[in-house]
């Protein structure tokens, strides 16, 4: 028999977070429902096969770094530095408040202050993967709402670097134990640990914004996409691993900070999607590994303190970040969209639990609290999300002022009161070329575009825009397609260009819809969804090869 844990652990927990993924599909709920389940049923607290532990966690890191160098390519250091003024105070002010709740629980379970106060920090700072999926999923990452719950979680990311350095200079203290710690020895570790996230970002700004692009440019004219595609991977997960050991920065905010420093290439919407199939497969690992760590028994063992414990994350902190995006000015939308972004936890609030446990600040229980409450609130937050869906949908397009005038991604417009119209979805290099013909011959265009600053362009050149994703609920029919003239589905995702099509045949049998495609099961899968026409580039490409080697055959 070959010792194979890494393999094992890998083939276990993709094959059944599949076959639970597809059945929670099935049912038409989350599918995240189903790979925390999958990590359950091969924890160590049901029988049968009990996959490692510890390279279930290795291999969810993979994934909360390759996701957050995908998000560092849709930021830019001008983006986050224009939500400082919201996400920082936000921040401090939501894990104060976590804190608090938490050593209030704490006291009501007979903990010391010490003990409360590791239990509300593990309880304030919500995962990167549940975070980022749920604004990707709506296409929201790169709204003012998604750069506000990004910044504000970059800020928690910070914050809980310097807990964990600190926690063990000021363990005697929170023990009571004055011999063991003073505060004398406190000001050390800090002065460190921010000098040294100070020297991460100056270096990445002075070395990294100059080697990063260049070493990318370089691999790109090397016409090997092979290549490209290991250095994009050599790059995000060298450069988090050199963070971590080198300035001890976690791995999350260095390749935070490798695709921010990339999204200045013209090569970065590249390098996202080249890490986009592993990003998927790591992250779905993520939730498994949390999965494993649960102990169902603790449900029936400790209701209560299960039950206040998810309030917590759920209510308590989500209601502080209510609270202070509504003092900031901003509209109900964008707060209760970071409140739902935020009422979770995750990766960091392990890692903060256990070491409390190891420096005997945090009892056994409150650890497997902080699991229990982990698992319970990433099985509510789709569920949340879907409740500020349907919330938005009830509640219609109110106008917004200007300056909010490019949060418009994921929300649904008011009707654009057409008729004859044609809809196109998609303003990307194919939407825009059709779009600008259309707009030539005279034609009424809808645009339905998920990227907000485009939509505020298309808005200003006086072009009916649409901002969120066409497969949203209501989109369509925002966009008046009951009563269309014909439907150009111009976006690459030929599977989400299904579901489009799908829902566009479903409001109006009659209308001519044409897609596009890059292979011919893209080409079946959108025709059997409702398309009438499906275009395949790469066919059009050889027609016109062919065409042109025809009639010039010497001059060519």
């Amino acid at each position: 028999m070959h010792n194979t844990p890494l393999i094992s652990t890998i083939v276990a927990g993709l094959v059944l977070a599949f076959i639970f993924g597809v059945v929670a599909q099935r049912l038409r709920i989350s599918p995240l429902v189903g790979y925390l389940l999958a990590g359950v049923v091969i924890g160590p607290f049901t029988p049968g096969y009990v996959a490692n532990q510890n390279i279930a966690n290795e291999l969810a890191e993979i994934g909360i770094i390759l996701l957050m160098f995908g998000v560092g390519l849709h930021f830019s250091l001008k983006d986050l530095l224009s939500v400082r003024a919201i996400a920082i105070p936000g921040a401090v002010v939501q894990i104060a408040t976590a804190s608090a709740l938490g050593i209030g629980l704490g006291h009501v379970l007979g903990w010391s202050f010490g003990s409360g106060l590791v239990f509300g920090l593990a309880l304030s700072v919500a995962s990167t993967v549940v975070l980022l999926r749920a604004l990707q999923e709506r296409r929201l990452v790169d709204s003012d709402r998604g750069r506000i719950a990004v910044g504000w979680l970059i800020v928690e990311d910070l914050a809980m670097v310097l807990t964990l350095v600190l926690l063990p200079a000021v363990a005697g203290l929170l023990k009571g134990d004055s011999t063991g710690a003073s505060w004398d020895t406190v000001a050390l570790p800090i002065a460190l640990t921010l000098g040294k996230v100070a020297a991460f970002i100056a270096f990445m700004l002075l070395v990294g914004r100059r080697v990063i692009p260049w070493m990318l440019h370089y691999v790109a004219h090397t016409g090997s996409r092979e290549l490209f595609r290991l250095a994009v991977l050599s790059i995000s997960l060298g450069v988090a691993f050199g963070a971590a050991i080198l300035f001890d920065v976690s791995f999350a905010l260095g390749a935070f900070f490798a695709g921010m420093i990339l999204s200045e290439s013209e090569l970065s919407q590249r390098a996202a999607s080249e890490t986009l199939p592993l990003r998927d497969a790591f992250a779905v690992l993520f939730f498994v590994s949390v999965g494993m760590l649960v102990d169902p028994i603790i449900l029936i063992r400790e209701p209560l303190p299960v039950l206040a414990t998810v309030l917590i994350i759920v209510f308590g902190k989500s209601l502080a970040a209510f609270l202070i995006v509504r003092l900031f000015g901003h509209p109900n939308m964008t707060a209760l969209t970071i409140s739902a972004s935020l009422a979770q936890i995750g990766e960091f609030s392990f890692i903060l639990a256990n070491l409390g446990v190891s420096l005997a600040l945090l009892p056994e229980r409150g650890r497997d609290l902080v699991l229990a409450g982990a698992i319970i609130s990433i099985l509510l937050n789709p569920l949340m999300f879907a409740l500020l869906d349907r919330f938005s949908a009830r509640s219609g397009a109110a106008p917004e002022p200007e300056a909010l005038a490019k949060e418009t991604a994921g929300a649904h417009a008011k009707p654009v009161h057409h008729g004859g119209h044609v809809v196109l979805v998609g303003y990307g290099r194919v939407g825009s070329i059709v779009g600008a013909a259309l707009r030539r011959d005279g034609a009424d265009v809808v645009v339905i575009e998920d990227d907000t600053e485009r939509v505020a362009q298309l808005q200003r050149e006086g072009i009916t825009a649409v901002g969120g994703n066409a497969a949203a609920p209501d989109m369509l029919e925002a966009a008046e397609i009951a009563s269309a003239r014909g439907l150009l589905v111009a976006i690459p995702d030929a599977f989400e260009g299904g579901q489009i099509v799908a829902k566009a045949r479903a409001l109006n049998a009659k209308l001519p819809i044409i897609a596009r495609a890059h292979s011919t099961e893209e080409v079946a899968h959108l025709k059997s969804n409702g398309a009438d026409v499906v275009i395949m580039g790469e066919d059009e490409i050889a027609r016109a090869m062919i065409a042109r080697i025809g009639a010039e055959p010497a001059s060519s």
